[in-house]
């Protein structure tokens, strides 16, 4: 993991408002996907609608363009169809991703052992 950082955020999505959130995830992805840096950006969704759950995968210096450049521009949008509940953070971001990924009560946790192939 050493030059990666992996987010897994937890969203409470607004009552009725799945199909909406599906929708503007869909114009999101294509966005996200020509970042550089970025390598995974994966939504799920429970059964009932009301959660959902993005894991993503970034080089270390991609997250803060992934936030300033891409989603900004969605954020308005995106966060009045969801809450964010929580974000755990793997591996060391930047003091600059930290300023960004701090504003959504993000819980840091650093590697210690282990390996990523």
């Amino acid at each position: 993991m050493e030059n990666e950082i992996i987010c897994v955020f937890t969203l409470a999505v607004n009552e009725g408002k799945f199909p909406e959130f599906k929708q503007l995830v869909s114009e999101i992805v294509p966005k996200v996907d020509k970042e550089p840096g970025t390598y995974a950006y994966v939504y799920s969704v429970s059964d009932d609608q009301k959660v959902a759950h993005i894991i993503e995968r970034y080089h270390t210096d991609a997250v803060v363009s992934h936030i300033d450049d891409t989603f900004s521009p969605f954020a308005e949008r995106f966060l009045s169809l969801v809450s964010v509940t929580s974000l755990t953070v793997y591996g060391t971001p930047t003091s600059e991703a930290k300023k960004r990924l701090d504003s959504f009560g993000a819980v840091y946790m650093k590697p210690f052992d282990g390996f990523s192939k």
